[in-house]
């Protein structure tokens, strides 16, 4: 299978109207109380509520209203940018298996569009679900934290230039090691939590924080060697902290370490100006599995991308980035994570094994919401051991694509929002032998025949070595 090509959505909204299952309802009225507020308590009241992140609330009948034509606009779109809610996974090719999707379905953008063609009627109040509470927003999602770190206060003026720097090291305070199941980082300011902001970003001044955690005076290789088996006394990566994203749950089998005597190392932080002098911090919650866990799956060394010699030419549409890595173990996808810059309008992964090519998933990218998407366990691309992995970028700096400061200029690599990144920032795990085996075994029994295909597993329908073999590949990679 080959990528599809990148192809303007036109008259998404019109098709989906004109489907069966909206001619079939066309004879029932769509009103607010009864359709629409439960498709919008579902994917977008979260950021669209009175204390959120989103430029205006969509809680009320009265709030939404003005904004119903905008509403089919936005939902209509596609998997590209300018899309809500901001998922831009493409639904005609590759893994469709995800946790937390607040996407709609073709249904629900029919609904929408067909509400709002009608005059956007309120119906009948008393067919309002229960409004959320919004009460407890800044309660941590992962739960209380067995343990809560704080950056050092930052101040940023009302305007200025963007900055990017270090905030140093933030001991821990561990005396023993521990693996963490989740780790959720919030930023903690002085801006109101109601009433306008003046941009989208406007109650934050984190645009991102890029952290690690080590043992201080531990050598290189040490860290290095840590990081990658879980072994105590080293160093361990984190998953960067951007604006509007969701808390990191780790896979049962794959927890990761946070070392004793080791201190948070906040290396990499970028801020913004958002109008208003912001006093601010970030605290970093962390879930714990219970003492003496120990990780059954390994951290995979496998990287995807391209940070070095891009060339991104001005004024040019259908720009690609490729980079390549041959999987040197059995590896499971947890998280794809695409990050572009600007420029960046999708991109693709594929998993090439023998003669053929799987795409796992085509995504849009949109610099304003970076996405990280978090597959299901049961779909969870499950690679053998010698395939070859292919990232591709999508890039468009023509007048298009609104993102671009300014599409004439030509630009590099580099950290800054107006340089560029091509880079896959989600994680994976590597399996021996045997655990490779026991996974696919999963696969199967819950595929129903040998006529359907796990687009994720190559291998789930080769016949299964011999428990003697399983074992002797076990050892053999010990």
């Amino acid at each position: 299978m080959r990528i599809a090509p990148l192809v303007p959505i036109v008259g998404f909204a019109l098709a989906m109207s004109a489907s069966p299952d909206a001619q079939n309802g066309a004879s029932a009225e769509v009103t607010f109380a009864k359709d629409i507020a439960p498709i919008l308590q579902r994917s977008c009241q979260h950021c669209h509520n009175a204390s959120g992140v989103a430029p205006m609330p969509l809680t009320t009948y009265e709030e939404v209203r003005p904004w119903s034509r905008a509403i089919k606009t936005r939902t209509g779109l596609g998997a590209r940018a300018g899309v809500m809610p901001p998922w831009f996974v493409e639904k005609n090719i590759g893994i469709q298996k995800f946790k937390e999707d607040p996407s709609l379905s073709d249904e629900e953008i029919a609904t929408i569009a067909k509400w709002v063609d009608n005059g956007a009627p309120r119906g009948n109040p008393a067919d309002m679900p229960p409004p959320r509470d919004f009460a407890n927003r800044d309660k941590w999602t992962i739960g209380e934290p067995d343990l809560v770190l704080r950056s050092p206060d930052i101040v940023v003026p009302a305007t200025g230039p963007d900055k990017w720097g270090s905030l140093g090291m933030v001991p821990t305070g561990l005396t023993e090691d521990r693996y963490v199941s989740a780790v959720e980082v919030r930023e903690i300011n002085d801006i109101p939590k109601s009433g306008p902001t003046n941009t989208v970003g406007g109650r934050y001044v984190w645009h991102h924080m890029t952290y690690s955690s080590e043992v201080p005076g531990a050598s290189a290789d040490a860290v290095r060697g840590t990081a990658e088996a879980g072994n105590a006394g080293g160093g361990t990566s984190w998953p960067i902290h951007e604006v509007g994203r969701n808390a990191d749950v780790f896979p049962p089998e794959a927890g990761r370490l946070l070392a004793a005597n080791s201190s948070l190392n906040l290396s990499a932080y970028h801020l913004h100006s958002n109008g208003r002098e912001t006093k601010a911090q970030l605290e970093f919650g962390f879930k714990f599995f219970p003492q003496g866990y120990q990780p059954k799956y390994r951290r995979s060394t496998l990287r995807l991308g391209n940070g070095v010699d891009m060339d991104v030419k001005p004024n040019t549409a259908n720009q690609e980035l490729h980079s390549y890595a041959v999987l040197q173990e059995h590896t499971k996808i947890i998280a794809f994570e695409p990050h572009l810059h600007a420029p960046g309008v999708r991109m693709c992964l594929e998993a090439i094994w023998g003669q053929n090519i799987i795409t796992l998933n085509c995504v849009g990218y949109d610099h304003n919401w970076v996405k990280q998407y978090v597959y299901d366990d049961a779909a969870a691309p499950l690679l053998p051991k010698g395939t070859i992995v292919h990232l591709i970028g999508f890039l468009d700096t023509t007048p298009a694509n609104k993102n671009p400061a300014d599409p004439r200029n030509w630009a590099g690599g580099g950290r800054r929002s107006i340089a560029n990144m091509f880079i896959d920032l989600g994680y994976s795990v590597s399996l021996t032998e045997e655990q490779f085996q026991e996974e696919m075994e999963k696969r199967r029994q819950n595929m129903k025949s040998r006529n359907e295909f796990d687009i994720g597993c190559p291998l789930c329908w080769a016949p299964a070595l011999p428990k003697t073999q399983t074992t002797a590949g076990a050892q053999n990679q010990q």
